[in-house]
């Protein structure tokens, strides 16, 4: 544990920004999650659908800087890649 006075409030603001990012972190794996079940479904209207919201949720998460947006992109071009190849 922390001693240092800046030390305890740097302990302390990691851990909000943890916490913070947890949910953006989360949210984006639960869209690409359901986007890929689509996918693999091959239920092109419900892949589309999902599709858009993980793109949407990755986009959120680097906007927020809790992914790097080169994450981002490169998880939202495989998504976009496997949707195309449905159609």
């Amino acid at each position: 544990m922390a001693n240092i006075k800046s030390a305890i409030k740097r302990n302390k603001q990691n851990e909000k920004r943890r916490l913070r990012n947890r949910v953006y972190r989360g949210s984006a794996r639960t869209f690409v999650a359901r986007a890929r079940v689509a996918l693999a479904r091959q239920d092109l209207e419900t892949a589309e659908s999902a599709t858009k919201a993980a793109v949407s949720a990755l986009d959120k998460a680097a906007q927020k800087g809790v992914i790097h947006k080169n994450n981002a992109a490169r998880r939202k071009s495989r998504l976009m890649k496997r949707l195309a190849a449905l159609k």
